[in-house]
C-alpha cells in the first residue's frame, strides 16, 4: 500500500508541474508600433471654361487642404489677357484668394473666391472696394455662386 501510495503521490505531482509548464506559457501580444504621421503630397490640379468666345483657366497645387501656389489666365475676347498668381486659402470648400496679375502694362491684385463642388470651381462674384491698393470684396457673406462661371476639371499641360 505504501507504494501504491507512493506511486500515486509521484504521478500526481508529475500532472501537477506538466499543468504548471503548461500554465507558465506566455501569451505574446504585438505592440502596435508608433504611427508615422503621412505626409500628404503636393497635387497639382487645372480647370478651364470656355464661355462664347472667352477662356479662363485655374491652376493650383495643393497640399494638405491648402494652396501652395495657383496661377489663374483670363483671355477676354477682344480685351486685354489677364495672367497672374494666386495666394490664399481653402475655408471648407470655398477657396479665398489674392489674384495678382498683369494687365494693361500695369500690376493689379484683386480678390478672388473660388467654391469648389466636385470636379469644378465655380467663381463667386460680389460688391467690391478699393483697400490699400488691392480690390476686395466688401462683405463675404454676400458672394454669389449662381454658376456664370463655372470651371471643369482638366488635364495639366
Amino acid at each position: 500500500m505504501k507504494k501504491s501510495v507512493l506511486a500515486m503521490a509521484v504521478a500526481l505531482t508529475i500532472m501537477v508541474s506538466c499543468k504548471k509548464e503548461e500554465a507558465k506559457e506566455e501569451v505574446v501580444i504585438p505592440t502596435v508600433q508608433d504611427e508615422m504621421p503621412v505626409e500628404e503630397v503636393a497635387v497639382k490640379e487645372c480647370y478651364s471654361a470656355i464661355i462664347k468666345n472667352d477662356t479662363i483657366s485655374l491652376s493650383i497645387t495643393v497640399k494638405d487642404s491648402s494652396l501652395e501656389q495657383g496661377e489663374l489666365h483670363y483671355h477676354f475676347f477682344e480685351k486685354d489677357k489677364n495672367h497672374g498668381t494666386l495666394a490664399g486659402t481653402f475655408k471648407g470648400d470655398t477657396l479665398f484668394a489674392d489674384y495678382t496679375f498683369m494687365s494693361e502694362g500695369k500690376e493689379s491684385v484683386r480678390e478672388v473666391v473660388f467654391l469648389k463642388k466636385g470636379n469644378i470651381f465655380i467663381e463667386g462674384y460680389g460688391d467690391v472696394e478699393e483697400k490699400d491698393n488691392k480690390t476686395v470684396f466688401k462683405d463675404k457673406k454676400k458672394l454669389f455662386f449662381d454658376s456664370k462661371i463655372v470651371l471643369s476639371k482638366t488635364d495639366c499641360k
